[in-house]
C-alpha cells in the first residue's frame, strides 16, 4: 500500500507521504506529484527535509560507491583518442564540425557510463532492503520500517502515536496463517534498530508482514500478542 492509495489524515497524510518520498517507494507518477509539491508548497518541503534528517542515521550505514576506473578510461578514449598524436590546431577548435563531433562523443561516453552497471552489475544479494508502512484502522500509531538483509536488522522510525505509561510496543513477524513470531520490544524513541535472528531473516526475505502490538511493559508475557495490534504492513522491495 502506498500513501497515494490511502492518504487521508487518519493515516498520516502529508507527513507519511513525505516519508515515503524520501524512502523512494512511491510510484513514478506519485513521486512526480510530490516533487512538484516540494517546489510549490513550503510546508510540504519542510516535511520532506525533516524526514531526510530523520533517515540520515540509516543512510550513514551505507558507504558511498565510487564508479570503476574503467569508466573514466572509456570517457577519455571517446573524447581524446583523435587528438592523441598532438595538440589540435586553432582552426580545429573553431570548427563547428569538431564541436558537433565532441558533443556526440560526450553523449556516447555518457551512454557507456549509464549502461555500465547493467552490463556488469555489482554482485550483491537481490532485495537486500525491504520497506513497510505500518498503520492500522482506529489507531494513530504509525511506523516506517526498513529491513536490511545485509545487516540483519530492522530500522524503525516512529511517525506518530505513543505507547503510554506502563506499556511497550512489540514488533511481530507474521507469515501466512502461522502464529506471530516476536521480534522483540521496540526501544522507545523516534528511531530504533532491532537485530533479526537467522530464522526470522529467511521469513522476511520472502516479504512477510510486520505488526506492532501494545503490550505490558517488557513485552508480551505469553509469547503471543496480548494487546491490540496498533500497526501492520507488508514488506516490499525498494
Amino acid at each position: 500500500m502506498t500513501l497515494a492509495e490511502d492518504n487521508g489524515p487518519e493515516r498520516g497524510g502529508d507527513d507519511l507521504l513525505a516519508a515515503e518520498y524520501v524512502l523512494g517507494v512511491l510510484p513514478a507518477d506519485e513521486r512526480q506529484i510530490a516533487s512538484r509539491r516540494i517546489d510549490t508548497e513550503t510546508a510540504f518541503a519542510r516535511l520532506v527535509d525533516a524526514w531526510e534528517v530523520r533517515f540520515a542515521p540509516m543512510a550513514a550505514a551505507y558507504a558511498a560507491v565510487e564508479p570503476p576506473a574503467s569508466v573514466k578510461a572509456a570517457i577519455d578514449r571517446r573524447l581524446f583518442a583523435s587528438s592523441a598524436s598532438g595538440a589540435p590546431s586553432g582552426s580545429l577548435w573553431t570548427s563547428l564540425a569538431f564541436w558537433r563531433g565532441l558533443a556526440a562523443a560526450a553523449i556516447a561516453a555518457l551512454a557507456v557510463y549509464v549502461a555500465l552497471p547493467y552490463v556488469n552489475p555489482p554482485v550483491r544479494p537481490p532485495e537486500t532492503r525491504l520497506v513497510a508502512s505500518l498503520a492500522a484502522d482506529n489507531s494513530n500509531v504509525k511506523y516506517l520500517a526498513v529491513y536490511d538483509a545485509a545487516r540483519h536488522e530492522v530500522g524503525l522510525s516512529l511517525v506518530s502515536g505513543e505507547r503510554g505509561a506502563g506499556k511497550d510496543f512489540e514488533l511481530w513477524m507474521i507469515e501466512g496463517k502461522n502464529a506471530p513470531v516476536s521480534m522483540g520490544v521496540i526501544p522507545a524513541g523516534q528511531t530504533a534498530r532491532m537485530a533479526v535472528t537467522p530464522a526470522v531473516q529467511q521469513k522476511l526475505a520472502q516479504g512477510a508482514v510486520l505488526a506492532v502490538s501494545l503490550e505490558p511493559s517488557g513485552g508480551s508475557p505469553t509469547g503471543q500478542p496480548t494487546g491490540p495490534v496498533v500497526a501492520a504492513g507488508d514488506l516490499k522491495g525498494i
